[in-house]
């Protein structure tokens, strides 16, 4: 596994620390495997690096030390800038070098963990370097992390230089979110559950909410911020990801065509945001000045990297449609937004309302609706709401839960996204990852969102204190419909 871009902190921070712990739980070859760091200024003590990332963020810590002194014989490094064909042509002995020593067969996985601009330039460089190969074995694959694209322009073009030198079977694009256990267990819990299933529909389903909040501003990363803002850093992305996984159809067999076939489907059911609907049914905010636990935290406005004058979006809510037959009718809300009060990723289904009950003298009651939320982090797990009554002489009822929880229930911390994904690749299964179609789908309706901002009628940026909810108008755009955000 070649890793480019490897001086940079994801490598140290979830890359390598994900290799170890497949090592360690021997998920790898104990000798057939290696892992080469590959970025442009010289690293002479690569693995001691690696080492102290392990230390700190593998799954499994402390480092084993007889795991990691047999590990790190596998760990080399390359310097090279990544528009130099020497450096490829030097990293091509190198892999071959390893190939003789450890019997790794010809079989690389190339990881681009570079800023987005030097995709292309990587891409291309491997294909005159000779360095991917068209058959099956051995074989050669790519991970290409996020951001695919920064619009539909960027992601086709972007898709174009990957097939220029790349099958579809040999590309991968990241998403790290796909890799949760909580994630993954969406299709288990819809399609190996009798009792849910019947009811995922319009028929039963008043409405859906998708919630990404982080506690935190943007933490010094204002420039790169203020380049990607909320809605390309997290909802392109990751709750487009939820939102497909949610609403998809069963698919006809659980392989990676056809699982992203439906995804894809979902993309393209999106009801398509006119100027006017981006001025109704999304509203934009960053955050201003304020306090977390008891902390001063400045506005985004004041973060370092971020223009006076600002719009880029640190909040975002919007109220989307798909119209096919499952679900027309059903509103699906997502907001995601950064320096709220808490860090949680959540999926809320909630059920219609029953008619009201009589009971007798109790006269008419009106009980809450059930309401099936998934939380993806932090405390991965399912509950399931619903209303029980109080013990006693009246018919008083109130609503209950029913919790699953993963460490609870199975004693043991899941594996890190990292681990999966990278595993899935090494074994050839695409099915956690984006196909090229997928990405262009969801560019397409998010770049209807930025058209309709760039418009002189825009509504302004709206502006939320730190550690607060979001903007009032979020909350507007939900009562509207007789409805209110969940507080997770």
């Amino acid at each position: 596994m070649v890793i480019f871009g490897a001086s940079g902190d994801l490598t140290k921070r979830k890359l390598l620390p994900a290799l170890y712990s497949l090592y360690r739980d021997q998920s790898l070859p104990l000798h057939a495997f290696a892992v080469v760091g590959f970025a442009r200024r010289a690293i002479p003590d690569f693995a001691a690096q690696m080492r102290d990332g392990c230390d700190k963020f593998a799954r499994r810590r402390p480092v084993d030390p007889d795991v990691w002194r047999s590990f790190e014989q596998g760990i080399s490094y390359v310097e090279g800038a990544f528009d130099d064909l020497d450096a490829y042509k030097r990293l091509d002995e190198h892999l071959k070098q390893i190939d003789r020593a450890r019997g790794t067969q010809g079989n690389r996985v190339f990881y681009l963990s570079t800023p987005p601009s030097y995709y292309p330039v990587i891409l291309q460089k491997l294909g005159e370097a000779g360095l991917i190969g068209g058959g099956a074995r051995p074989f050669t694959r790519v991970i290409i992390e996020k951001p695919f694209g920064r619009d539909l322009e960027s992601a086709r073009a972007l898709n174009r230089t990957a097939a220029s030198v790349l099958r579809e079977d040999q590309t991968y694009r990241i998403d790290h979110y796909l890799g949760k256990e909580t994630v993954q267990n969406i299709f288990v819990l819809r399609f190996a559950n009798s009792l849910f299933e019947p009811l995922w529909n319009a028929k039963y389903v008043d409405h859906v909410q998708l919630t990404v909040a982080e506690a935190i501003g943007v933490e010094g990363r204002g420039g790169y911020f203020e380049e990607a803002g909320i809605v390309r850093d997290m909802v392109q992305n990751h709750m487009f990801q939820f939102l497909t996984l949610m609403a998809m159809e069963p698919p006809v067999r659980f392989d990676a065509d056809a699982v992203r076939d439906e995804k894809t489907k979902v993309l393209r059911a999106l009801r398509p945001f006119s100027v006017e609907d981006v001025a109704r049914d999304v509203v934009r905010a960053q955050y201003a000045a304020g306090s977390s636990m008891g902390e001063r935290k400045p506005g985004y406005r004041d973060e370092k990297g971020v223009k006076p004058d600002s719009s880029t979006e640190t909040y975002v809510a919007m109220k989307l449609h798909i119209d096919n037959w499952r679900w027309s009718g059903v509103p699906f809300y997502l907001r995601a937004g950064k320096a709220l009060p808490k860090r949680v990723t959540e999926i809320a289904i909630q059920f219609k309302a029953p008619p009201p009950l009589y009971f007798g003298s109790s006269g008419r009651t009106t009980v809450e609706p059930n309401v099936l939320s998934i939380r993806i982090q932090p405390d991965e797990g399912i509950s399931l709401k619903f209303v029980s009554k109080v013990p006693g002489q009246s018919m008083e009822v109130v609503p209950v839960a029913m919790e699953f929880r993963y460490g609870s229930s199975f004693g043991a911390e899941p594996p890190e996204a990292y681990e999966r994904l990278i595993l899935d690749c090494m074994l050839g299964d695409s099915t956690l990852y984006t196909r090229g179609d997928e990405a262009e789908a969801s560019w397409r309706f998010i770049d209807r969102i930025f058209a309709g901002w760039s418009e002189a009628s825009a509504p302004p940026v709206e502006s939320y204190t730190f550690g607060s909810w979001g903007p009032d108008g979020a909350d507007q755009l939900i009562a509207r419909d007789g409805r209110e955000w969940r507080r997770p």
